[in-house]
């Protein structure tokens, strides 16, 4: 019953983070929201795999938030530069 009830508070709090993302202001508004999301899925992965008693979950939870967090810093890189390439030219001129 507990689990259930941590269950629907992390959907609750995933529909206001769908919420934030849709309406941010500014564009890192939107990606810490977008981070949000990957995090509360990730805790959602987590008891889901427990109420239905397979740790399966557990592994696919962890693998989505390493891609949460690669994801997350690939959109902030290529925001902060333009590009996501490597450019060593740029490197040495400076």
């Amino acid at each position: 019953m507990m689990f259930a009830v941590a269950a629907a508070a992390i959907l609750a709090a995933l529909a206001l983070a769908v919420a934030r993302a849709i309406s941010g202001p500014t564009l890192f508004d939107r990606v810490l929201a977008g981070n949000t999301v990957g995090t509360l899925a990730v805790m959602l992965l987590a008891v889901f795999g427990f109420l239905t008693e397979r740790p399966e979950f557990l592994d696919i939870g962890l693998t989505y938030g390493l891609l949460n967090l690669i994801g997350t810093l690939a959109v902030l890189k290529f925001f902060r530069h333009g590009d996501l390439a490597y450019d060593v030219e740029e490197k040495d001129a400076r």
